[in-house]
């Protein structure tokens, strides 16, 4: 008969198990965990190249409920998240170095994906903005002191970037473009997504074209 004592110790040692391995699954220090990808043929914005067995698809992130998983406004600083996915269903690799994106707007405005470092100016201009201008008592002037990006947001716009530079003979990859449109009203509106410099086995793909009609007039359902 074993001991009176050992349900409790082994339900200690099963818990202490659980929460290691939920431990050793989260991101460590709270980063950013991307969303699920699924593969591109599933998304309505997209270009299916069936001849080369390659699909891109774009999927924007314009409305609050898809932007919660980003801690950095991107709307409030000006910014259209544009998640990137490329599944590559043919036998040869993909080569993304030399890729190119470039979103057009209705009325022509070409827009490339901003990096990092305007990103980073952007929000800590808009982080600059108090609700109320502070004032300074003393009779001397104030040193003035230079708007910030924490490391959290640096980590977040780094980490949610696309950075694949190829994609293996059956899979996906994918990644976030951001698109300065601070000045344009409804950009997804007859926008188009051109994707150029794809290349598998040294021959360079014809490029991607992805009308963002295609993903405002969707009608949800099943994937």
């Amino acid at each position: 008969m074993p001991p009176r004592n050992s349900r409790p110790r082994w339900f200690l040692i099963v818990s202490l198990v659980l929460i290691g391995g939920f431990l050793a699954q989260a991101p460590a220090g709270g980063g950013f965990v991307p969303p699920k990808t699924y593969p591109a043929q599933t998304y309505p914005a997209r270009d299916d190249h069936k001849d080369e067995q390659v699909s891109i698809a774009a999927d924007p992130y314009d409305m609050p409920d898809k932007a919660a998983i980003f801690r950095v406004p991107y709307k409030d600083a000006g910014f259209l998240p544009i998640q990137l996915i490329v599944t590559n269903d043919g036998g040869q690799e993909l080569d993304l170095r030399a890729m190119k994106v470039e979103f057009v707007t209705v009325h022509r405005d070409k827009l490339l994906p901003a990096v990092p470092e305007d990103i980073y100016r952007r929000i800590a201009r808009q982080g600059a903005r108090p609700d109320q201008p502070s004032r300074n008592p003393l009779p001397f002037p104030r040193k003035k002191v230079k708007p910030s990006v924490s490391k959290e947001d640096k980590e977040e716009i780094e980490s949610a970037g696309f950075a694949w530079s190829s994609v293996p003979p059956h899979s996906t990859r994918a990644g976030f473009l951001f698109f300065d449109v601070q000045d344009i009203a409804n950009p997804l509106a007859g926008g188009m997504l051109y994707v150029s410099g794809v290349t598998a086995g040294g021959k360079e793909l014809f490029y991607f074209s992805i009308p963002m009609e295609k993903y405002l007039t969707y009608q949800p359902g099943a994937r």
